[in-house]
């Protein structure tokens, strides 16, 4: 017996060996071991192969749990349209995630260099997010063939004024946002975002077209809301940069047709037609509060002071490519100057109440020195002075708003706003002032499953004190100009159908129609879309600039795709 166990402990390691690299078969086995130790000695080899594949899986497992915990370099998750990162809006790294980057627990962390491991620390506080919206549309301007300017003069609009297919690049951007606590004290943060509009159907450039040429690149790194600031869970956020002031953004939720042709700001917060939503618009170089929400309610005011060394706001502020407030030098048809609409200092606010299915709000803004010196009419200043403008036609322009928004136990959402808008000038200036007026847009939303809804919408335009299109409008009626009360309201309606193929995706089809009375101008699309409707659009040229054909119908379809993440 003594001879027997020692040959079978040196065979031992072969056949462990054997077995190790699957080269020994249990015959094979059977045969190098004597005959009354076979079964034996197998049962023991095999609960010794078990018990080495357990302690493998062990280690695999453990392995990968220790990748997992490596801090990825970003979080990417899905996000609203056009959100700001306020006190407690991005998330925070996990402990396990702190862990790994910042005490090395890991043996893959331990050899990380420091810098890399704060690098990763900050990252994973950081979030990616964006938006990609294409349509295609089918727009007609509903123009007559042939009108007369107020001198008498016969003109006719030039090109394709009838259906024109198109391809656009709705409110399409990207960005990244995130926060970082300060020191001990976690309830307080650094905060910052910068985002980029992307013109996916188009290159990216200045904006120039037969009536405007703009130096502004919207599709040039942050040229959307980007910003630095402070937050804190209990008081809110202070932040400074460029951002879409708190009077537009406090009834965004009740347009929702934003971005399409349908968009509210056709009439909403524009003051005279066209595309340039002056009291719907990013407002650069500026400061504002955020507040958290007390009890449902909060609030949000915004200041950019205006940077203008020309006492009448006829140049650049300071620091800008382009005049303040959409106007581009020379857009108003005269010498180079921001004559048709550059303002100074600009505040604006809101207040805000949310209560289970009930949102109500109110906002105001104010647009200090609006020069509008293009309108300029044979008045007695403009005629004494030797430019031939007026003085007087630098004014002070506001807007206030009150909004409601109420869903229904049916999925119905109804959403309601009236708007006043005013111009600050002399009762003798009244004639042009096309910028005081009234209006309202009514919504309804019906959900039909989570995936499918359809909305509605009608803004309405009343008309205005006066009207300055004697220098190239071409109205529908011209005997409607110089007039009080001209006949330049307008109405829009639209609607649209939604599908979500998933969290991310969704396609859309929708129609709208813009019926103007004989001076309105009102278009469709202003609000950021690359492609709009505009009463510029016939080549005929006059004074230098084209004429602004007045009283269109102007009527379209659109169908496309929106991607968010």
């Amino acid at each position: 017996m003594k001879k027997r166990r020692n040959s079978l402990m040196a065979a031992a390691p072969i056949i462990f060996l054997a077995a190790g690299s699957g080269g020994l078969s249990e015959k094979a086995l059977a045969q190098a071991l004597p005959a009354d130790d076979q079964a034996k000695q197998i049962q023991l080899l095999r609960q010794q192969m078990d018990a080495l594949t357990k302690k493998l899986d062990e280690l695999s497992a453990r392995q990968a749990r220790s990748s997992a915990e490596v801090p990825r370099p970003a979080t990417v998750s899905t996000i609203p349209n056009t959100a700001s990162v306020t006190a407690g809006a991005t998330t925070t790294p996990t402990s396990t995630q702190t862990a790994s980057a910042d005490d090395g627990s890991n043996s893959w962390g331990a050899s990380m260099p420091p810098r890399l491991r704060s690098l990763l620390a900050a990252l994973g506080n950081m979030e990616f997010y964006g938006n990609l919206d294409l349509s295609v549309d089918y727009l007609t301007k509903g123009l007559k063939s042939e009108y007369t300017t107020p001198g008498g003069q016969r003109v006719f609009p030039a090109g394709n004024m009838s259906w024109q297919p198109d391809v656009s690049s709705n409110l399409s951007y990207v960005g990244v946002r995130g926060k970082q606590p300060f020191g001990s004290d976690k309830s307080l943060a650094f905060v910052y975002q910068l985002e980029t509009q992307l013109d996916i159907s188009a290159t990216a450039g200045t904006s120039n077209s037969n009536s405007a040429q703009d130096s502004g690149v919207k599709g040039a790194l942050t040229s959307r809301n980007s910003f630095i600031g402070v937050a804190s869970t209990s008081w809110g956020a202070l932040k400074i940069g460029k951002t879409d002031a708190p009077y537009k953004t406090s009834t965004a939720r009740m347009n929702p047709f934003s971005g399409t042709i349908g968009d509210y700001s056709a009439i909403m917060g524009n003051t005279g037609g066209d595309n340039r939503v002056e009291f719907g618009t990013r407002l650069d170089h500026a400061i504002w509060y955020e507040s958290p929400t007390f009890h449902g309610w909060s609030f949000n005011a915004l200041v950019s002071p205006g940077q203008n060394r020309g006492y009448e706001n006829s140049v650049q502020a300071s620091g800008e490519s382009s005049c303040t407030g959409g106007n581009v030098p020379g857009s108003g048809g005269n010498p180079i100057a921001c004559n048709d609409g550059s303002y100074g200092s600009a505040y604006s606010a809101n207040l805000a109440y949310t209560n289970g299915p009930l949102y109500f709000t109110t906002a105001y803004e104010l647009h200090q020195g609006v020069n509008r010196s293009s309108d300029v009419t044979a008045s007695p200043a403009a005629l004494a002075s030797p430019d031939g403008t007026d003085p007087n036609d630098i004014g002070n322009e506001w807007a206030f708003k009150v909004g409601a928004q109420y869903k229904l136990p049916t999925k119905t959402t109804l959403s309601a706003i009236y708007e006043v808008m005013r111009r600050n000038v002399p009762a003798y200036l009244q004639i042009q002032n096309e910028r005081s007026r009234n209006g309202f847009w009514l919504a309804l939303t019906q959900e039909f499953t989570p995936k499918d809804s359809a909305s509605i919408g009608w803004a309405h335009a009343n008309s205005t004190p006066g009207d300055p299109g004697q220098h190239n409008t071409a109205p529908a009626d011209p005997s409607a100009l110089g007039i009080a009360n001209p006949s330049n309201g307008a109405n829009m309606f639209t609607a649209m159908y939604r599908h979500a193929v998933d969290k991310h995706t969704t396609v859309y089809a929708d129609y709208a129609i813009t019926i103007n009375q004989a001076l309105a101008h009102y278009d469709l699309g202003a609000g950021g879309r690359s492609v709009t409707a505009d009463c510029h659009d016939g080549s005929s040229i006059s004074q230098g600039a084209p004429f602004c054909y007045a009283g269109g119908r102007i009527m379209g379809f659109s169908v496309g795709l929106d991607y968010k993440f």
